[in-house]
């Protein structure tokens, strides 16, 4: 076995095209959240990938409606050691079908395709990075683990508990989630919280007697403007889902959506759900109920992720690109494992643009770069960082 001091990751034979070839598959087999046998599918297929590069692997069922996690422990003479855990997810916004219209597709140095920068290239990268170590007979220092999730983009609501317990058995967190627009990483993310409203209303003939009722649908109306007016430098409010009304010729006696919500500490978060919790309705006889859900906790960077950040930033020197980091919005499993006081970094997956949306890509460069930055950190992180 090759050593971690004599570990060049510049010499490893990553090949962007061949990894992006490898990466169709996975873009394919859509896999959106509350679609539980589409996340599985996808999962089956992960699964049998880790298998491939010789991890142990561990399938656990899913709960509350979503997708199993798979787990995948590679073998190593200190297996019971704190080690490495790459954390990431494989569910997605898209819904099955969307390939139809925005299949995979590379084209001027970019591939697309849903799910493709979010996050599914970071994780490919990941398992090409322990493929090339594994191939090349290195050995790295500490254990590795993989876990993957299929309930992030709802706020892993399923996962929490499992994410926080195999967490704690690791030295180090590595998130492969999208790079930032500027080639960085994430040292630290905002709290996210989401909530659940609804509106009542009072019924009545919207052709005959428009003016008995009361439109539980116009006053969410109103709740939304009131609610993202809330946005400012440090807490931004958003409605992203609305659902109301059954007949045009009804008014509408209820309404529900729900409302994510980000900030940059604990306190504006505090501030931002009594904000929340403080809606009142804005017409005659309706009412508004306001239920807190899922919250991600503020993650803010202690010594130890700073030191795994300018280890990682030495890395990547060393490989000829730089690594800014930032803290970031958008929520991630970082989250949870950065404010555990674990050594977390996040943001080191492919890079790219417009997540979330039928324009999502990746930059198909990327995919080489950051796997060889991956693999150098499995390589070289022993515990000392």
């Amino acid at each position: 076995m090759h050593t971690a001091a004599l570990f060049d990751a510049s010499k490893l034979p990553f090949d962007a095209g061949l990894m992006a070839a490898g990466l169709r598959e996975w873009v394919e087999t859509e896999s959106p959240t509350h679609d539980r046998a589409a996340v599985n599918r996808m999962m089956d297929i992960a699964a049998r990938d880790l298998a491939i590069l010789g991890a142990d692997i561990q399938r656990i069922p899913g709960s509350q409606g979503c997708g199993d996690c798979v787990k995948a422990r590679f073998p190593h003479q200190n297996r019971d050691r704190p080690g490495i855990l790459i954390l990431g997810h494989m569910d997605t916004v898209h819904p099955v079908g969307t390939t139809a219209h925005f299949g995979w597709r590379e084209e001027d140095g970019r591939c697309y395709g849903p799910g493709v920068l979010d996050m599914k290239g970071g994780n490919f990268l990941s398992l090409e990075a322990i493929g090339q170590l594994r191939r090349a007979g290195y050995e790295t220092p500490l254990p590795v683990t993989v876990l993957f999730t299929g309930d992030e983009e709802t706020g892993s609501p399923s996962t929490r508990a499992l994410i926080e317990a195999e967490a704690a058995r690791h030295r180090y967190v590595l998130v492969p989630e999208p790079g930032r627009r500027n080639g960085g990483v994430v040292t630290g993310r905002y709290a996210i919280a989401r909530f659940d409203i609804e509106t009542h209303g009072r019924p009545s003939h919207a052709g005959l007697r428009l003016s008995e009722g009361a439109s539980a649908i116009r006053e969410m109306a109103h709740q939304i403007l009131a609610i993202e007016s809330l946005s400012d430098d440090e807490a931004g409010f958003s409605v992203g889902v609305v659902q109301g009304g059954q007949w045009a010729n009804c008014v509408a006696t209820t309404c529900q959506a729900k409302a994510l919500v980000s900030a940059t500490t604990d306190e504006k978060l505090a501030e931002a759900s009594a904000r929340m919790a403080g809606l009142r309705p804005a017409g005659d006889n309706v009412h508004v109920n306001v239920t807190p859900d899922i919250v991600r906790p503020v993650w803010k960077t202690n010594d130890a992720c700073w030191s795994l950040y300018h280890h990682a930033a030495r890395l990547a020197g060393g490989l000829g690109f730089d690594i800014p980091h930032q803290d970031s919005g958008g929520g991630s499993d970082g989250n949870f494992t950065g404010a555990m006081g674990i050594a977390t970094l996040d943001g080191l997956g492919a890079c790219g643009d417009e997540p979330h949306t039928l324009n999502e890509h990746i930059l198909t460069e990327s995919l080489a770069q950051r796997g060889k930055l991956m693999a150098a950190l499995l390589a070289t992180l022993d515990g000392s960082v």
